[in-house]
């Protein structure tokens, strides 16, 4: 069976509508993404408008039967995140996300900090998980927390399903060890 979001067919993201339908579809996903790896809200919230201004110029080449829509997101939230890590084009990058947006007001800050304190339940005892090896992390966090498919995770991580499985499996062996954060509480931490 399919999920809600598969059922409506592949979005159109080169018409404003369109791509208007496709971020409401998906805000609170990628903005749930990006939370879990951020501690700042402007920062979260520069990275997640950051996401969707690389989809939307991302947008004509967008293929459906390539990857899901999360899928599709997710793989450029990672490589942004990972671009922000690393401090590429910092200086110019700020300039482009501050002209024309609107600065968050308290609501907007209050809101993004109650995101970021419910994840820090999350990242507090999750030493086990922080151990893990990215590969391992990033294919658990994907299924477990982002609730996508191994065959969407396999997309977004730009590997094979059956990459995806092995790396599932190896990463809730390591959690399941004495002392491990337990899969329940991983899903209480979402």
């Amino acid at each position: 069976m399919l999920s809600p979001r598969h059922e409506t067919g592949p979005p159109d993201l080169t018409t404003p509508e369109g791509f208007g339908a496709f971020y409401e579809e998906h805000i609170d996903a990628v903005l749930g993404f990006v939370t879990r790896r951020v501690a700042d809200p402007h920062l979260a919230a520069d990275l997640t408008a950051d996401i969707f201004l690389a989809a939307m110029g991302s947008a004509s080449g967008y293929r459906p039967n390539r990857a899901a829509p999360i899928a599709w997101l997710f793989g450029m939230a990672r490589n942004i995140l990972s671009g922000h890590a690393r401090g590429l084009a910092r200086e110019s990058g700020a300039l482009a996300r501050l002209s024309g947006r609107r600065l968050l007001d308290d609501e907007d800050v209050a809101a993004l900090e109650e995101r970021i304190d419910a994840q820090r339940a999350f990242r507090e005892p999750a030493g086990r998980h922080a151990a893990l090896s990215e590969p391992l992390r990033a294919a658990l966090d994907l299924v477990v927390l982002d609730q996508l498919t191994p065959a969407e995770a396999a997309q977004a991580l730009g590997v094979t399903q059956a990459t995806v499985r092995v790396r599932l499996h190896r990463a809730r062996r390591a959690l399941r060890a004495p002392g491990a954060v337990t899969g329940a509480q991983l899903e209480a931490a979402r």
